[in-house]
Order: C-alpha cells, then structure tokens, then sequence
C-alpha cells in the first residue's frame, strides 16, 4: 500500500488520479488533497476518499470544508497548508499537478521531508530544475513523471546511462492548428484554441499545446529529468498522439512507448513506480490504429519551440522568464486581449528584455518570475487593443 497525497486534486490529472486510486483500493490510499477555490468538487472527493488531512488555497472558503468534513479530517489553507499536506508524515509520494507555480515550495519542501513527488506541474522543472534535481539527489528520492512525453521517456531510458542516449523524441500532436496556414493565424479564436484534437485537459495547458508552448515547456523539463543537454531534445509532430515519446541510443535504436491517449496509464505508473499493475482502462488496438505519421514541426508558424529551446540553453532565470511571461500572454489571448499569434510575441519580447542569471538560487528565480509578468503585461497592454 502507497499513501498518496494529491495537490491540485479537483482538475484533470487530480481527477484522473483519483480514478486510478479508485481502481486499486489494495494498492494506493489517499491521506491528502489539496485544491485551489473547488469547494463541492474537493468536499466530493473527501467524503469518498476520507483522506487525513485537506488543503484549500481560498483561506476563505475553509469553514465550509470543515464544517462537512468534521473534527476527523484536518482542514488547512493557503500556501501554508500545501506545504503541510507536501509534508505529510504518513505520505510516501507527493503528486504535484498544481498549474503554475504554486506547486514549486510543495514540490521542495516534499524532497527535503524525504517524499517521492510526482511531477504533472511543468513548471516545477522549468523554473527550477537545477535546484528541485539537485536537493532530490541530496535527499535521496525519486522525482517521477506523471507528463505521458516523460513518462514514455522514462519507461524507454529504463535506467540506462546518459552517455548511452543519442537523441530525447518528444512527440507532438500538432494541436488543432497543424495544417492551418499562418495567413490565418490572426483570426483563430480561444473556443478554436480549446478544441485539442487528441487530449482533454485544462485551459492554460490546452492554448499551450496549440501553440506548442506546452512542447517547448516540456523540452526544458526533460533536460532537468533526464540530466540531459539541450541539443539532445528533439520534438516531432505526431498527431495520432500513440506514440508518446522516444529514446534513440547511440547505436541507431529507437525505442518508443505507445498507448492509446490516457492520462490514467502515466499516472498510475508513477504513483505504483517500479511495479506494473494490471489495469483495463487503456486498450490499444493497433491493426484498428492503421497508420502511425510523423512530421517535422512548422518552427515558422510555431516559434514556440525554439523560444524554449533558447530559454532551456541559456538557462539560469531564463526559464522561469519564458514560463512566466506566456502564463501571462495565455491569459491575455483568452481575455481577447492579445491575438493568438501575440502570444509568442509578447514571451519573445520579454526574453530579449531579461539579463539571465546563472545558477540562481531560488529567491532570485521567484524575482525573476514576478519580473517577467511584470515586464509581460507591459508588452501586452502596449499592443493595439484587439475589437
């Protein structure tokens, strides 16, 4: 049995992971949950999963969880209670899938209680992956990925050197706007954007992979994870998304993971890491799958990636600038104050305004944070205004 605690438990991957916990009630326990301002959809899943302790960002709103829950369940808040529930004495893995950065001081304060995490929040890594990498070696625990791209990754690497790997291939779908000309990109609207055509996930996530800011994020993960260079991370357009990402050794090998689209498989594989469970939930029928494609990416109409590759390069802040100012850029276009294209205009623009610093400690890539969206809605208000 694995105690899980479970920070952001009310979006898709907390709601997927709960599935899994439900389908292996002899092999995974919950003794934490944590959401933001969900107050029905958390008290749902405690009544259910009767875990030990519970989280609500919203301060404001704990009476009404407390109130349901009772004197068994301890009922904390804010950025405070994440860290506690990170913390949690019976814990013995910690899966992150807070958006944005709220998730990073869990993330640390996990490793250094000797917690196992399991990463879903990118931008725990992106920002930070030199400091989170660096404090789980120190402690001596797992950082698991729960992302299908780096889950694939690490099932292919199965514990091989680094210097045995010649090429990362993470694999893309292309998001809806694969084979839709750039001529048209000033007209695509947030309801386009939203409509993914392999995965359904949140709001922020779903616009990245349409611009493919998720990829590029995704990039700069993996070379954190798999202590790995820049160079040796490639992206290819994959767009029946079955083939979630690849290894090619340095003797021309290409080993892939494949499964048909389902958050549940990466999941579970984290949380139950190094055993494989049976589970019925994923079914891949491969003479009904037909055809798998591959294509190059379009880095003209998605410049998304080598923005990323840039950040992930010159590293330090960088990064955490890159994460930040399309954060803001994203809320931008959804608010229909910054087109679709804008998006990576405004993040372009803010990297070329940051003097990076190298190995930064964490206050300065929290300062580097704020900057950015400081310096992002600058360049956005400073756009023409969108009718």
């Amino acid at each position: 049995m694995k105690n899980v605690v479970l920070l952001g438990s009310t979006g898709s991957i907390g709601t997927s992971a709960l599935n899994v916990v439900a389908d292996l009630p002899d092999r995974l326990r919950i003794v934490g949950l944590a959401a933001c301002t969900s107050v029905q959809p958390l008290i749902q899943q405690s009544l259910q999963h009767r875990p030990e302790a519970v989280c609500l960002f919203d301060e404001t709103r704990m009476p009404e969880v407390r109130d349901v829950l009772g004197a068994g369940t301890r009922v904390v808040g804010g950025a405070q209670g994440l860290v506690e529930l990170a913390t949690w004495p019976s814990a013995d893995v910690v899966l992150i899938a807070i958006v944005g950065t709220a998730g990073l001081q869990p993330a640390l304060a996990a490793i250094r209680a000797g917690k196992d995490i399991a990463v879903a929040s990118k931008e725990i890594l992106v920002m930070a992956g030199e400091i989170v990498m660096d404090e789980a070696r120190k402690y001596g625990v797992r950082v698991l990925a729960v992302d299908s791209e780096h889950s694939a990754i690490f099932q292919c690497l199965d514990g091989k050197p680094q210097n045995s790997v010649r090429t990362l291939w993470l694999t893309a779908s292309g998001g809806p706007f694969r084979l839709t000309p750039k001529s048209e990109f000033p007209s695509i609207t947030v309801e386009r954007a939203l409509k993914h055509p392999s995965w359904v996930m949140g709001r922020k996530i779903t616009i990245d992979s349409a611009s493919l800011f998720n990829k590029g994020l995704e990039m700069i993960e993996a070379r954190w994870l798999f202590d790995i260079e820049m160079a040796r991370v490639q992206v290819v357009v994959h767009p029946q998304s079955v083939v979630h990402s690849m290894v090619e050794y340095v003797d021309g090998s290409i080993l892939a993971q494949l499964s048909t689209p389902d958050m549940c498989l990466p999941i579970q594989y984290a949380l139950l890491y190094p055993e494989r469970v049976r589970s019925d939930r994923v079914q891949t029928n491969l003479a009904k799958l037909g055809t798998l494609t591959f294509e190059e990416p379009d880095l003209d109409r998605f410049p998304a990636l080598t923005l990323a590759r840039r950040a992930g390069e010159i590293g330090g802040t960088m990064p955490a600038v890159l994460n930040a100012s399309n954060e803001v850029a994203v809320e931008a276009f959804c608010e229909d104050r910054l087109s679709f294209g804008g998006i990576a205009e405004t993040v372009a623009r803010v990297l070329d305004q940051h003097e990076a610093k190298k190995r930064p400690e964490l206050e300065e890539i929290l300062e580097a944070d704020l900057w950015a969206r400081r310096a992002a809605k600058k360049a956005v208000a400073a756009r023409p205004v969108l009718c």
